[in-house]
């Protein structure tokens, strides 16, 4: 592999997937419930390749926006980017690239779905710069990261029901809930660059901060199992969950980065059980 090549790759973090599996499951939970349980194969297809699109366009625009920060934090110091490995033309070029193939890839779906995904991009394009005024960008990452749901009810019932929101808004917690503990990896660097994040926000509430937020993500759960008529099956995801949510509280509850860093990648399992529940709550109806 080229260096080049291995330069885009890491810019656009193909090779840590754990931003593509958060971007990826609430968008599942969206379209499984949408779709009754039985998505539509070429629409799946089209949100599993547009969550990898999109998310490497966010990541690219990312690194732009931070270019002149991340040289002063240990963790992202080497990042293509910052390290010079590549220019800010190309990151750009790039970012609008992988937007502009992800657009073409919605070109099959109806109108309301098109016009959702122009927001889509303008979340994802004005996130990075929400940590020079914003006091919890982490809320702006749920708004981008949780977009996939009312986009796939969009796509399959040309409508965006109650449900819809209320699973979106049960996102946007869990993203303040995850990036919070990763905010916490970083929480000295931002202080001493201005920067703002959640974990500085919070400050010695921290912690409690992200136990309501995971709270309100699993309440919001069975709020809309409730309204849609999920079976009993689904507490086996939503408890599954709960229990990721635990063990991930104590370890951020040791404000250690490599346990917060630990914590937020555990994410990945609790958007996985609630999947499960969602799933199994859909199939298994009597």
């Amino acid at each position: 592999m080229s260096g080049r090549l291995q330069s885009y790759i890491h810019l656009v973090r193909l090779n840590k997937p754990i931003g593509i599996l958060l971007l990826l499951w609430p968008t599942l939970w969206g379209l499984w419930i949408a779709s009754d349980g039985f998505p539509n194969p070429i629409i799946l297809l089209i949100f599993c390749l547009g969550t990898v699109l999109m998310r490497s366009a966010g990541c690219a625009i990312n690194d732009y926006a931070d270019r002149h920060f991340d040289k002063h934090v240990e963790r992202t110091q080497h990042r293509p980017l910052t390290s010079g490995k590549i220019s800010k033309y190309e990151a750009i070029a790039i970012a609008v690239i992988l937007a502009l193939i992800s657009f073409v890839l919605i070109q099959p779906l109806n109108g309301l779905t098109k016009q959702l995904s122009v927001v889509a991009v303008l979340l994802a394009a004005i996130y990075p710069f929400t940590k020079r005024f914003f006091s919890i960008p982490q809320a702006i990452l749920g708004l981008a990261f949780g977009f996939g749901i009312p986009m796939a009810f969009a796509a399959v019932q040309n409508h965006i029901p109650l449900e819809a929101w209320i699973l979106f808004t049960g996102n946007v917690f869990w993203a303040i809930a995850y990036d919070t503990a990763y905010a916490m990896v970083d929480r000295d660097d931002d202080l001493r660059l201005g920067l703002k994040t959640s974990a500085i926000t919070f400050g010695r509430f921290d912690v409690t901060a992200i136990s309501i937020c995971y709270g309100l993500l699993l309440a919001s759960q069975i709020w809309v199992a409730e309204m849609i008529d999920l079976s009993s099956w689904f507490y086996v995801g939503w408890f599954l969950a709960l229990g990721c949510a635990i063990y991930e509280l104590r370890l951020v509850a040791t404000r250690q980065r490599e346990a917060c860093f630990k914590a937020f990648l555990h994410n990945n399992w609790l958007g996985a059980a609630l999947f499960l529940g969602i799933v199994l709550g859909l199939a298994l109806r009597s």
